[in-house]
């Protein structure tokens, strides 16, 4: 099932990282349930709703190193 939430005044907050020139991400902040991401570069393209166990496993995952190999 499509997650069909309204983001329109959603507060967007960018990676540190982006202004090294890489591909970044936003994410937008303020629900226990849920991470919404988008590509940073591409504001009006679409949004990806994750879990938010699933965001915080993966951010720690990407902290620890786990993908330094990919």
């Amino acid at each position: 099932m499509a997650d069909r939430r309204d983001l329109s005044g959603a507060s967007w907050v960018k990676s540190t990282y982006s202004q090294q020139g890489g591909d970044c991400l936003e994410v937008a902040r303020g629900s226990r349930e849920s991470m919404p991401v988008r590509d940073s570069k591409d504001p009006q393209g679409p949004v990806l709703v994750f879990p938010a166990e699933a965001w915080v496993s993966f951010v720690a995952a990407v902290r620890s190193g786990e993908f330094d190999v990919l």
